[in-house]
């Protein structure tokens, strides 16, 4: 109750500016609405110009004039300028009409004023809507406005927080969140679709105004360079296709609800269940489930500091499609491995962890893209229900599936020595160069930090902190792999520019599994991928990296059967693959 007062209080402030200035855009255009039908007549000005207000960080500036003119036969005086009364600094508006105002007074020359033909005391210079103004005002309606309604929507929504001490909870830690009190739990989509109208109403808000002070910088000071403001509104178009995408998306495939198999999901056991998409049944399409491990926490310090997320774990699957009642069902069901950790229900802390699961396809027409946030503890619970035969028709399919993706990673080919595999350079081009780009501004950063400001340990720590990473992911993206069998040996050869810098060799007798681990990982928005290294293991811990970018747990596993397969390795590793963790043995015929 406490909390819900605190909130509420904390967003008044902010609702309050957004509809202060949402009651001055809404006076500007009705006034301007009102004064089309307003007469223009002669007026002769008395005074004229612009006021300018020192101000500690900017200056004000507020056109003024003083006016005369004659309706019917009678003589009276205005002082009004513009619709929205005050002073500013949004372009140079105020003092364009001050000076104008000021050079007519002084060549004693008249000018024209608009009276309301009711009231003839009433009269203005400039009628006009002011449309940077409008648009810099409607930043704080959006901004201030919209977290204000934010924060009072979820006051008001929100259920009170159960207790972990509380008895309805106890064995059941998942319950203390509201979204997993029962096994059907519905996707992020439409949360996504909302946020992303918000982001996009919130930049085109911020940069709407940059329309109008570039054409005025184009048309009245031939100032070209002010093209460049227009990226902005330019990225605002963007983001609104991002949402009109996000919309067609909800609208095609419904609320998409999920009902997991067990509930929650099971660590040392079953992730699995159902997903019914109001979309017809079609034999051909392919549907894709990944399930991901992920740790949340906040990096950074002081304002500095940002939420970041790490996958730990992570698979893909093939989901078994068939009709059902509101469309198309789809079945999935995930093995997942002893000693990851559990999803943690309430995450008031800097460091939490959770379950995130997407299904995605490619479809004629908008693709489908869902992501579930999911309940999984150790449990060890199976599925019960989920049918046997449907998801068994759809193993052969992914094993063949997984396996053509892994053969992507790596060129293999026969030589007189066996079997010689080549992971060639440029298998990560779109995170090294992303990667290197960004290492790079921080580079110069530096580098402008030490030379011109003047601020050598800033320009030591941000140079060098770029120059790693820049690198770092340079040699991410000239760096290859390549694997043979030598005599008895297994070689592993890493190159830079197809020039050798490391070497490493294990005999083959002497290799005792099979191992894999991912130290790198990509992300964009909420989806990761994880990229696993493969690794053979001597029975005195000693190991050579004999494969690597393979995308998920299932990859990896594909990949140590073909490296047992193809170097004769069956005996050795006993037929399995285990992960980075010795004791949590991933099931896996290597």
């Amino acid at each position: 109750m406490k909390a819900k007062l605190v909130a509420t209080l904390f967003s008044l402030p902010f609702l309050g500016v957004g509809l202060w200035m949402l009651w001055s855009i809404s006076g500007t255009l009705y006034d301007a609405a009102r004064m089309r039908d307003w007469q223009p007549v002669e007026a002769r000005l008395l005074s004229a110009g612009h006021h300018t207000r020192r101000g500690d960080e900017s200056d004000t500036y507020e056109a003024y004039a003083e006016f005369t003119y004659k309706v019917g036969g009678r003589t009276f005086r205005g002082n009004r300028v513009t619709i929205t009364g005050g002073g500013d600094n949004i372009g140079d508006y105020q003092r364009d009409i001050g000076r104008r105002l000021a050079a007519a007074l002084a060549a004693g020359e008249p000018i024209t004023v608009y009276v309301d033909p009711e009231d003839p005391g009433s009269a203005i210079i400039d009628r006009g809507v002011r449309w940077g103004l409008v648009g810099f005002k409607s930043i704080f309606v959006f901004v201030f406005g919209g977290v204000g309604a934010g924060i009072l929507y979820a006051v008001t929504r929100r259920r009170p927080q159960r207790e972990p001490s509380d008895p309805a909870v106890a064995g059941a830690p998942w319950l203390l969140k509201d979204d997993w009190q029962s096994a059907t739990l519905r996707s992020g989509s439409r949360a996504r679709m909302w946020a992303a109208w918000a982001i996009a109403a919130l930049w085109n808000a911020i940069s709407a105004p940059l329309w109008f002070v570039a054409w005025q910088e184009i048309t009245a000071r031939d100032n070209w360079l002010a093209l460049l403001a227009l990226l902005f509104p330019l990225v605002g178009i963007g983001l609104i296709a991002w949402a009109l995408g996000c919309t067609r998306e909800w609208r095609r495939f419904g609320n998409a609800p999920l009902t997991l198999d067990p509930f929650p999901g099971a660590i040392g056991g079953h992730v699995g269940g159902s997903i019914d998409l109001a979309l017809p049944f079609d034999p051909s399409a392919r549907f894709e489930v990944t399930l991901t491990a992920i740790h949340s926490y906040m990096s950074g310090s002081g304002e500095d500091r940002s939420r970041r997320e790490s996958a730990e774990w992570q698979d893909t699957r093939l989901a078994h499609a068939e009709p059902g009642g509101h469309g198309t069902r789809l079945s999935f069901r995930f093995d997942v491995p002893d000693g990851l950790d559990e999803s943690d229900a309430v995450r008031d802390g800097d460091s939490y962890r959770l379950w995130r699961l997407n299904l995605c396809a490619e479809l004629p027409g908008s693709d489908l893209d869902r992501d579930y946030d999911i309940p999984v503890y150790a449990t060890g619970a199976r599925s019960a229900s989920l049918p046997e035969r449907a998801l068994g028709a759809t193993a052969a399919g992914q094993e063949a599936l997984t396996a053509s993706r892994m053969l992507e990673r790596f060129r293999a080919t026969q030589t007189a020595g066996g079997t010689r595999l080549e992971f060639p350079m440029g298998r990560h081009t779109g995170s090294a160069l992303g990667g290197a780009v960004i290492g790079s501004a921080f580079a110069v950063a530096g580098w402008f930090l030490w030379t011109e400001a003047g601020s050598p340990l800033f320009g030591i720590v941000f140079g060098g902190v770029g120059s790693l990473i820049a690198l770092a992911c340079l040699y991410l993206l000239l760096n290859s792999l390549e694997v043979f069998q030598d005599g008895t040996d297994i070689v592993s050869v890493r190159r830079l520019l197809g020039l050798p810098v490391r070497r490493r060799r294990l005999a083959r007798d002497h290799i005792a599994r099979l191992r894999h681990e991912s130290k790198l990982q990509s992300q964009s928005g909420g989806k990761h991928v994880m990229h696993y290294t493969l690794y053979a293991v001597g029975p005195d811990g000693s190991e050579i990296v004999v494969g690597e970018g393979f995308r998920g747990a299932g990859e990896a596993q594909a990949a140590a059967r073909f490296f047992a397969e193809r170097f004769g390795l069956r005996r050795q590793v006993a037929r399995r693959s285990v992960s980075a963790t010795d004791e949590d043995p991933l099931a896996a015929d290597a």
